[in-house]
C-alpha cells in the first residue's frame, strides 16, 4: 500500500500545456524546458503531452532526466542544461545520444574523454556567457575554444546557448538588446566553422517580449506552464493568453465557530473581531503551501474567495467562510486555481508567490513534488 501523507492534490491540465506550447511558435523553433521534473508537473507526462503536440526537442536539467526520456522511447534531441557532472555521466550522455551543455574547457576535455577512445561521436551545446555571469565561454575564450575543438573531431557543437538575466524587466530592455547583439557576435566564428549550429538565447521572457532574441531556437520554461513574466507590467499583453497548468486542492476537514475575541492557531496571530465561521483545510507547509501566506492569502470555496486566517500549520490551514453558509466537511478548497463564480477570480501561483515573497517557479516545483499529481488528459 502506498503511504500518502496528504489528502491535497495537484491537478495538471495537459491540454492547457499543449495549448501554451502551440502559442509559443512553430514546434521546430521551440526547445521546451522540462527540467526539474518539468517544474514539478512531472517529467514523463509533460514530455508525452509535448511529444503529441509536435515537440522536436527537449531541454532537461540532468543526464539522468535525459536517460529517463530515452528509456521511454523519445528520440528527439535532448539537451542537458547542467551538462554532465562527473566522468561517468559524460559516457552515459554519449551512450544515450544526449546533447550535454559544455560551459568550460574542463567540460570540453571531459566530453572527449567520456568517449573512451571509441568510434562514437558526441553532439554538444556550447554555453556562452553574454551577461548572466554564471557559466559559459566569453569572447576572450573563443579562439582557444575553436583550437580545442579542432583537436576533438569526435565532439561536434550543434548548438550555442546563452541566458538572459533581465528579459522580464522592460526597464532593462537596453541591456537585453545589447546582450542579443553580443550573443550574435560571439556565435559568428562558431557558425563559420559549423554552419548548421543552432543559436538559442531567449528564455520565456525573451521568447514573448523580444522577437529578435529568438534566433533558431528559443527555450521557454515558465510560459509552458502558464506563467506570464510580464503580468502586472507595461508588457503584460506580450504574454497574454497563457493558461496555468497546475491547480492545488485540499478537502475541508471541519467547519467550526469562532467567537468574537477568540484567537486562532499558533502564535495567536489572528483574533476574531466578531463571531466567525472557520473552515479547517487539510494542507499546510509540509505540502509546500508557504507559512508566509498566513493571514494574507485566499482560497476558493464554492467558487468564492475566502481569506486565510491564522498561522498556516504543517498539515492544516484555516479560512474565514462566514460569508459562505453552505461550506461543510469534505468540500473541496482550491488553494490555487479552480473554477471561480461570476465576479470572482481564482488564486494564481503568481499571487501566492508575491504574497509569500518567493518566485512562482519555486512554488510550482515544490507543490508539484510533494503533492500527489492528478492528470487531466
Amino acid at each position: 500500500m502506498t503511504c500518502i501523507f496528504t489528502p491535497s492534490a495537484c491537478h495538471i491540465d495537459l491540454p492547457a500545456l499543449q495549448r501554451n506550447f502551440a502559442r509559443l511558435g512553430a514546434p521546430e523553433t521551440i526547445l521546451p524546458v522540462i527540467k526539474s521534473d518539468a517544474y514539478g508537473h512531472g517529467l514523463l507526462p509533460v514530455a508525452r503531452a509535448l511529444d503529441r503536440a509536435g515537440a522536436r526537442q527537449f531541454a532537461v536539467g540532468t543526464v539522468s532526466e535525459g536517460i529517463s526520456l530515452r528509456d521511454e522511447g523519445y528520440r528527439q534531441r535532448v539537451v542537458t542544461l547542467m551538462g554532465a557532472l562527473c566522468p561517468n555521466e559524460w559516457t552515459q550522455a554519449a551512450d544515450a545520444h544526449l546533447t550535454p551543455v559544455v560551459a568550460c574547457f574542463e567540460d570540453l576535455q571531459n566530453a572527449a574523454e567520456g568517449l573512451n577512445g571509441r568510434g562514437d561521436t558526441l553532439d554538444i551545446a556550447l554555453k556562452l556567457d553574454t551577461g548572466m555571469g554564471r557559466l559559459g565561454f566569453d569572447a576572450a575564450d573563443i579562439p582557444a575554444l575553436l583550437n580545442a575543438l579542432d583537436r576533438m573531431p569526435q565532439v561536434t557543437p550543434v548548438m550555442a546557448l546563452s541566458h538572459m538575466p533581465s528579459a522580464d524587466m522592460p526597464e532593462d530592455e537596453a541591456f537585453s538588446l545589447e546582450q542579443i547583439e553580443r550573443f550574435r557576435t560571439l556565435c559568428e566564428p562558431l557558425r563559420q566553422r559549423w554552419p548548421g549550429l543552432a543559436r538559442s538565447l531567449a528564455n520565456t521572457a525573451g521568447t514573448l517580449g523580444l522577437p529578435q532574441a529568438r534566433f533558431e531556437l528559443c527555450r521557454p520554461g515558465l510560459a509552458l506552464y502558464g506563467g506570464n513574466p510580464f503580468a502586472g507590467g507595461p508588457w503584460e499583453e506580450r504574454g497574454a493568453g497563457l493558461e496555468w497548468v497546475m491547480s492545488l486542492s485540499a478537502p475541508v476537514m471541519q467547519v467550526r465557530q469562532l467567537r468574537a475575541g477568540q484567537s486562532l492557531s499558533y502564535g495567536r496571530t489572528f483574533t476574531a473581531p466578531h463571531d466567525m465561521t472557520i473552515a479547517v483545510i487539510a494542507c499546510g507547509y509540509a505540502t509546500a503551501y508557504p507559512r508566509a501566506l498566513s493571514n494574507k492569502a485566499a482560497v476558493l470555496l464554492h467558487g468564492r474567495r475566502a481569506p486565510v486566517v491564522g498561522r498556516v500549520c504543517m498539515s492544516m490551514m484555516m479560512a474565514d467562510v462566514s460569508h459562505l453558509p453552505d461550506v461543510s466537511r469534505g468540500d473541496t478548497a482550491w488553494l490555487m486555481g479552480g473554477e471561480a463564480a461570476p465576479g470572482e477570480r481564482p488564486v494564481t501561483v503568481c499571487e501566492l508567490a508575491r504574497l509569500a515573497d518567493v518566485l512562482p517557479y519555486e512554488l510550482l516545483c515544490l507543490m508539484g513534488e510533494v503533492n500527489p499529481r492528478q492528470y487531466i488528459v
